[in-house]
């Protein structure tokens, strides 16, 4: 297949890109940069110029490939629900010039909505819509939902809060590094919530199932179904040589910031009906084994 990906040379796209490559696929990778035409020629994927705010460039992209992995997202938490609403346009873009045929579109979102309640274990056929959570990447399932309707052959990648590996520039090293500053690496209350995890490159070859079956659903992502926090921060203390600490809510919101309510979250989540769908199996280590190498606590 020919296989357009938006975030191409971002952390879990250039993952999927490779593992994509390796199993005999072409790639066309969507990049705004020069730097990025240049990893992505490396790797040997075709280059698409565009962002994710040029419609057309999305339509362009897709029109001439067998199957799309939507993978990016504007990584601005002072503007997250603007950044969904864009989200949904390019959704609703690349849907347009799929409507009616068997081609595959993948849309990335994240396992949180497939809970029903707060501290609900998240499982794939709970379907997120406005009215049954707040949380502004609804926006994202919602224009699947929609495009869906127009006859594309549409599919939901639900991703943890943590996609682990090197190179990881997410929660984790956000984690990592108020720790460093404040020197105690906190937890909230009793630390038992839980936060599901996945390795990257498990994560990549689950895409890359998922296309090859292209039958529409909703997938969950999960190595980890949900490791309590309190066991994130104690291997972050251990590795750092500073104490582990439990805050109450009030002493997390003034020590976290507005990472606080995502660490302070109980959100666990299952794959049991990914993994019998599709097959798929974890393969690579969990998000604590992966702390514990000790390449996120490099300089």
């Amino acid at each position: 297949m020919r296989v357009f990906i938006t975030g191409a040379t971002g952390f879990i796209g250039s993952a999927i890109v490779k593992e994509l490559i390796g199993a005999g696929h072409q790639v066309l990778g969507l990049t705004r940069s020069d730097s990025g035409a240049k990893e992505l020629i490396a790797v040997g994927a075709e280059v698409h110029r565009g962002t994710l705010e040029d419609l057309e460039s999305l339509r362009s992209g897709a029109a001439i490939c067998d199957g799309v992995i939507h993978t990016a997202f504007i990584h601005d938490f002072s503007k997250f629900q603007e950044n969904c609403e864009t989200d949904r346009r390019a959704i609703d873009a690349i849907g347009s010039v799929l409507a009616g045929s068997d081609r595959p579109l993948i849309v990335t979102s994240g396992t949180g909505l497939g809970a029903l309640a707060p501290g609900d274990i998240a499982v794939e056929d709970n379907v997120a819509t406005s009215k049954t959570t707040h949380h502004p990447r609804v926006a994202s399932e919602e224009a699947a939902a929609a495009v869906a309707k127009q006859g594309v052959n549409v599919s939901i990648m639900r991703l943890p809060p943590s996609v682990h590996d090197k190179g990881d520039h997410g929660f984790v090293p956000m984690l990592i590094g108020i720790a460093r500053d404040k020197g105690i690496s906190a937890y909230v209350g009793d630390g038992a919530n839980r936060w599901p995890a996945v390795h990257r490159l498990d994560a990549a070859h689950l895409y890359r199932l998922v296309l090859e079956k292209g039958v529409a659903g909703t997938y969950h992502a999960l190595g980890d179904d949900g490791i309590p926090t309190r066991d994130i921060a104690e291997v972050i203390a251990r590795h750092l040589n500073i104490p582990a600490k439990s805050l109450s809510p009030e002493e997390a919101a003034a020590h976290f910031g507005w990472i606080a309510n995502f660490f302070g979250a109980d959100v666990p989540a299952s794959a049991k009906l990914t993994k019998e769908r599709t097959g798929w199996q974890p393969t690579h280590p969990g998000l604590i084994a992966d702390l514990e190498q000790g390449h996120y606590f490099e300089s």
